[in-house]
Parts: C-alpha cells; structure tokens; sequence
C-alpha cells in the first residue's frame, strides 16, 4: 500500500509553469539516463534495426509472428480490423483529456489509499516513496472484467469520452485474444492454449501523457521495464519516444499509421518456457513536444497460477522459471519497481 506522503506535482503542471530545471526526484541515477549521443543520433547499428511489422491479414502472418515473437518480443501489427477512426477516437480521447483545466481533471484523480495502480488520473504508480519518478502523468482506466469496469470513474467533460473507451477496450480484448490464439499456434501449441492459461481476462487502459521537459536527458518518461502481464496493446501519437531493446541497443519505435504496437509480458514468457520473451522498454522525453500514448494491458486475475507449457518443457529445453501466483507477481513489480526485468529473472531456475 501506499503510504500517507503527500502525492506528487502533476509533471503537466509543472510543464506549464515553466520549470527550467528538473525537479530532484525526477533525475535519473547516471547509468539509467537516455544516452544524448544515441538520443538524437541513431547510432549505426541501431538504425538498421527496426521493429517488425506483421499484417494481419496475409497467408504469411503465422511465420512472420512467429519471427517477431523470437527475435523482438515487439511488433507492430496492421491488418487487424480495428477501425482507423477507433484508434483516432480513443487518441483524441485522451488527448481532450489532458488538455482540460486542471481542477476538472483532479476530479477523477487516483485514492492513494486504494493502493498502487488505483483508477483515475495519476502521476506515481509505483508504492515504494523513495524511487525516481517518471515524467508522465496518466490515465488508468478498469475495463475488464465488466463487473469491474464503472465509466461514472471516467472523465464526463471529454463529449463521448466514456463511449469511446467502452468501444476500444473491446476491441482490444478481441484483437488480444485473435494474437494470443496466433502466438499459441505458432508454438505447436492449441490455438486457445494462452488464452486459457491466462484465463478471466483483466484488462486495464492506461493514458500516457508526456509534457515537455526541461531537462530532457536526466530524465525517463517510463523507466525501463518488462510489462507484467500476458500482452500488451500500444498506440501512440507521432512524437516519438518509445524505444524497445534489442541486443543491448535502444531501438526507437515510430508510430505507424494505423497501426498497433503488440508487446509481450512477463506471463506470456513464463507459458512459453522464454522461447518468446517479454519485450523491454523505455519512454524518453524530449523539451519541445508533449507525447500521448495509450496502452491496454492484456493480463490474468491475480488469484491464477502462471505454469509453463509442458509441452515446451523438454531436456534439450528444461523448464525456465518457477510458478507463480499472478497476484504475488504484482505486488513483487509494485513493491520492488520494474527495472528491466528482475522480477521475471526472480522466478529463474537454477540449471
């Protein structure tokens, strides 16, 4: 749980107000800053590098998940049958948001005595009071179970704002489990195979907005991490600022029209036995632009178990990682913070 401290500025504010110099609890340690030499400048081997790109819809989408899964942990998928005008809609959505007079955005702001992650608007997700703090203020929205999702804990000043966010998270949860059936295939696995694994599907909305700031590279807008769950869904705006690692470079990942960001979870790892792995990633910030993405976490109730595959489980292939209680797995990522991905590396066995 949260403790009594008091909350922190929103970052918008003090955006707003004209801040020249970053707020000491928003400096990064020197080893986690954004290198400004690859920051601004692709380094060589880094812009040869680009996340995949799948469509959806052709004979070859199987095998070319199947890559993308193997290599990156990261794709962008089009061909998926989400409306354009939906994923402009949930943008203009969050935008509208973030755009509004503050003292009506506190209004849906986050119960700090609800805990880590409570709904509603928001500036620290983590519980721990001592951790750097990321350059983001956000959004997160309940979605699923629908015994869980309450649009009257929604913005009701955005015309349409609720309706909107109803229409995306389901179809979200279609687009996650036509992935997840893919992904199962593409491991010789039943089709159902993950999404029965992860079973009641929890889903959570979250809106990211990145003011411009100050000090841009002493700064993260997200701190480098795994995401938690089973998948994850990302759009974004065209500013910039997501990167993805991959064989120990930063690899920026544009927005692309129409498309949508897949990135697999901690969950999806352990079922597969690592033969797919979660994909680390970062926000960097920049002085000039405001960001906004919007991100939809895919993950199971926190009383399920996470088990292996056993039939991804053999002696050339022992398996990887312990079992885990979803819920024990969340509080360790709240508790302790993502770094990277030291709470999947906790759960390894020793060969």
């Amino acid at each position: 749980m949260e403790t009594a401290a008091a909350p922190p500025p929103r970052v918008q504010a003090l955006a707003d107000a004209g801040v020249s110099l970053l707020p000491a609890q928003y400096v990064q340690p020197p080893e986690l800053r954004p290198d400004p030499t690859t920051t601004h400048r692709r380094a060589p081997t880094a812009a040869s590098l680009s996340v995949p790109v799948v469509d959806l819809s052709s004979s070859g989408a199987g095998d070319a998940v199947r890559r993308a899964c193997a290599e990156w942990g990261a794709f962008h998928v089009v061909g998926h049958g989400v409306a354009p005008g939906l994923l402009d809609a949930m943008r203009g959505a969050g935008l509208a948001f973030f755009r509004s007079p503050m003292e009506e955005k506190l209004r849906f702001a986050c119960d700090q005595a609800r805990g880590a992650a409570a709904e509603g608007y928001g500036s620290r997700m983590l519980a721990n009071d001592d951790s750097v703090l990321d350059w983001r203020d956000y959004f997160d929205h309940h979605t699923l179970p629908e015994s869980r999702r309450d649009p009257t804990r929604w913005p009701d000043f955005v015309p349409g704002y609720r309706d909107t966010v109803v229409k995306y998270s389901d179809s979200m949860k279609d687009l996650a489990q036509k992935l997840l059936r893919i992904v199962s295939e593409s491991l010789n696995l039943p089709p159902s195979y993950i999404e029965e694994a992860v079973g009641e599907v929890y889903q959570n909305i979250t809106v990211s907005y990145y003011s411009p700031c100050p000090q841009p590279d002493l700064a993260l807008g997200l701190q480098s991490h795994s995401d938690m769950g089973a998948i994850t869904l990302l759009i974004q705006d065209d500013v910039g600022g997501l990167e993805v690692l991959k064989d120990g470079l930063w690899i920026p990942v544009p927005s692309l029209p129409d498309g949508i960001l897949v990135i697999l979870a901690d969950q999806t790892e352990i079922i597969t036995n690592g033969r797919y792995k979660s994909a680390v990633h970062r926000a960097i910030v920049n002085a000039d632009r405001a960001r906004l993405s919007v991100a939809t976490f895919y993950d199971p109730s926190k009383s399920r178990k996470i088990c292996t595959a056993p039939q991804l489980v053999c002696k050339e292939h022992p398996q990887k990682y312990r079992d885990v209680i979803y819920g024990d797995y969340v509080s360790s990522w709240y508790s302790k913070g993502p770094e990277g991905k030291r709470n999947i590396d906790a759960l390894l066995i020793e060969q």
